[in-house]
């Protein structure tokens, strides 16, 4: 489960204390003992039991625009620093099952429910409410496999709530939860480490009945100009997604070139080759693609289905 950390003592401290600090402390997100030592700042910042309230008062005030210019992650938080490629400081909102938000909209929005691990550490602090549920479960997400299917090798620890005054480090590929509506509404705290690795570390979702990964949750902006490039740039454009297929370093990004190099050229000799390189690629989820892409390819078209219309099932809509 997430480490427990000692909160300390200090007197409350104001949020831009708490961000004057971090700006002078030459911490290391992936360092746990550095990033750990950040927590009772955290929590003096969460012993201060106005300064929320009141910026909510100012933001209601201003119709929410500083919120909606900056804030990308949705309702359910509060951006109290915004992303400045060292850390992230947000209030975190937990409903209750039965308050009007959830009924009207669902446990969805919430994350309620849904088994997953981050890919950077963040600190949390109970702040006010009896605090969030959570089914926790650890794995070592740095020697998995990682595709769809594969064996995550979770092992349940144990379900808890984030206590008021509670400080936890959720450690990176370590940690994994599936969190669950508190008795009554909740907030957080939270430190979020960045690093400019972070978008080619893979978040996944997890099968929790199997054990097994369901799927990856993370995208690197990149990834999403491959396909436009691979389309529009023309020839400079397939070359440089070919280039990726070969060379790029994180397999995530050979896997989407391959995709989109295979959607322009689709079963050409050429695309054969590069497919076929792919298929001894060092990552196997790369080979798991590129091997069905080959075996596609070599058999060729499918015989088209002359059978009566009126025998197939309709298609769900």
């Amino acid at each position: 489960m997430p480490r427990l950390i000692d909160p300390g003592g200090g007197e409350p401290i104001a949020l831009d204390d708490l961000t004057d600090a971090l700006d002078s402390i030459p911490f290391d997100p992936h360092d746990e003992e550095s990033f750990a030592a950040l927590g009772p700042l955290l929590a003096r910042l969460g012993r201060n039991r106005g300064f929320l309230a009141d910026l909510a008062i100012d933001e209601l005030k201003l119709r929410c625009t500083r919120q909606s210019a900056a804030n990308g992650y949705g309702p359910q938080v509060f951006l109290l620093s915004p992303p400045n490629g060292r850390y992230v400081i947000r209030a975190n909102f937990w409903p209750a099952s039965e308050d009007a938000v959830v009924q009207a909209s669902g446990p969805a929005p919430f994350f309620y429910g849904l088994p997953h691990d981050h890919n950077f550490p963040f600190l949390t602090y109970g702040y006010a409410g009896p605090g969030y549920w959570s089914d926790y479960y650890e794995y070592d997400g740095w020697s998995v496999e990682g595709s769809p299917g594969s064996d995550a090798e979770l092992r349940f620890v144990e379900r808890a709530r984030l206590d008021p005054g509670k400080l936890m480090l959720y450690r990176m590929r370590r940690d994994v939860h599936v969190q669950l509506p508190p008795d009554r509404f909740s907030v957080s705290l939270n430190i979020l480490g960045q690093h400019p690795s972070h978008p080619w570390i893979d978040q996944y979702r997890f099968d929790i009945a199997r054990g097994t990964i369901a799927e990856g949750l993370t995208t690197a902006p990149a990834e999403a100009l491959v396909t436009l490039a691979a389309h529009l740039g023309g020839g400079n454009g397939v070359d440089l997604v070919e280039h990726l297929v070969r060379r790029h370093p994180h397999p995530r990004m050979r896997r989407t070139a391959l995709q989109a190099m295979k959607s322009v050229r689709g079963g050409d000799d050429a695309m054969l080759r590069l497919i076929e390189l792919a298929a001894d690629d060092s990552t196997e989820s790369v080979r798991v693609l590129a091997r069905l892409e080959v075996d596609t390819l070599r058999a060729g078209p499918s015989e088209p289905d002359h059978s009566p219309a009126d025998s197939r099932p309709a298609r769900p809509r």
